[in-house]
């Protein structure tokens, strides 16, 4: 559910006016340009020093940088030591970059928003890893003046096409990702017909691409779980229809489609009846270890932390018969890291061993991202290559 740097603007994307911060948006931190008035019934609170976040309610703003979570040090789990554990068809990470927010559209390539580096790719198919998801945003792959359903950016749509390209000449798998969180000019997506139209355009692009997967929308929230449902389904049936056959399709539910909200979202009553006429479908949610599963405050709730919150949804799955991905996860660091490797791998061996779960991709890498994001896994030096992929990534791959 992160929001992170200025990815809260694209409500506002297309209004140079300065705006409220909606609950929940981005509200300051380092480089943030954006507005800082929150909505009202939101305080702008301090999370850490690259994001302050709109909280429902009128606490005061903290200055506190971080806050160490007192837990038992647990040796995290290792690959032999997870028995009976199936190994994931997808690992990979987030490829942040493109879908930066501004109230700059169309914006400008290395101003506005950036491509992920071939050269981080290159590490990751090196270490193992054979997945990226790769965000964009809408309003610039197609400009509001044709509104979703028109022409795309033609240099937008190359560039992101060059990367998407680039990562499948490796072998390996990439994931288209509108990152609108099912917001599109500034209004929710409502439209079933518009956004299947969408879909059904942008996959005819990458029909011939047998390592393209559709992710059908970042985290959806401000919708219904029935709404997301439809609009999921919709855009399964335009994928299909644009001749792409063999893909997988990811589909994501309501309230940031968390793993642990899965059951009380509603989300549960619905997806269920996803219907996909090839049978290539998984359910993609997402799982944040710190207190209120948003990704934005860096203590990692305790050394099990991982493998609880995906109990639910994992039980659900294999009540369903679905399969499932973990588009997003990442871990905090204010913690001994042994604890915190063991919130990770007590998850990856949750998963593993469960038979539903076919891949999980960490949040995040990427170009832009500060030298000491507390997530960060872009190469050579972000926090997270240097003290958790030994431990606890590698391990299961």
């Amino acid at each position: 559910m992160k929001n992170l740097l200025t990815l809260a603007t694209l409500a506002v994307a297309v209004s140079p006016a300065v705006a409220q911060v909606p609950v929940f948006g981005q509200c300051g931190g380092e480089d943030y340009t954006g507005s800082t008035v929150c909505a009202a019934g939101s305080t702008c609170v301090f999370e850490n020093p690259f994001f302050s976040q709109c909280i429902p309610g009128t606490a005061t703003a903290t200055t506190t940088t971080s806050t160490v979570a007192t837990t038992t040090s647990t040796a995290p789990p290792t690959s032999s030591s997870c028995a009976n554990r199936t190994k994931f068809k997808f690992f990979g990470v987030n490829e942040s970059g493109a879908e930066f927010g501004s109230a700059t559209i169309p914006g400008t390539w290395g101003i506005d928003f950036i491509f992920p580096a071939p050269s981080s790719i290159d590490y990751f198919v090196g270490q193992g890893f054979n997945f990226f998801r790769v965000p964009f945003q809408m309003e610039r792959m197609v400009p509001p003046a044709g509104g979703m359903t028109g022409p795309f950016s033609e240099a937008y749509l190359a560039n992101y096409t060059a990367i998407i390209n680039y990562i499948t000449s490796k072998g390996a798998f990439a994931a288209i990702d509108p990152h609108n969180f099912m917001i599109y000019n500034g209004a929710e997506i409502s439209s079933t017909s518009d956004f299947q139209t969408f879909w059904t355009n942008l996959a005819g692009q990458f029909k011939s691409n047998p390592n393209v997967i559709f992710d059908v929308m970042n985290e959806p929230n401000t919708i219904p779980a029935s709404t997301a449902f439809a609009l999921n389904q919709a855009a399964v049936n335009g994928i299909r229809a644009s001749g792409a056959t063999t893909q997988l399709i990811l589909v994501e539910g309501t309230a940031w489609t968390g793993a642990w909200t899965w059951v009380s979202s509603g989300n549960s009553a619905v997806f269920g009846a996803i219907k996909d006429p090839n049978n290539n479908v998984a359910i993609e949610m997402h799982q944040y270890l710190d207190s209120d599963g948003s990704g934005t405050s860096d203590v990692c709730v305790s050394s099990t932390i991982g493998a609880e919150r995906l109990a639910d949804a994992t039980a659900w799955l294999q009540a369903n018969n679905l399969k499932g991905f973990l588009g997003e996860r990442s871990v905090q660091e204010a913690m001994q890291i042994a604890s915190v490797s063991a919130a990770v791998s007590g998850a990856m061996c949750a998963m593993q061993q469960s038979g539903v779960w076919i891949g999980a991709s960490w949040w995040a890498a990427g170009p832009w991202w500060p030298s000491n994001y507390f997530t960060l896994i872009e190469p050579p030096n972000g926090i997270i290559i240097q003290e958790m992929l030994p431990q606890a990534l590698l391990p299961y791959l």
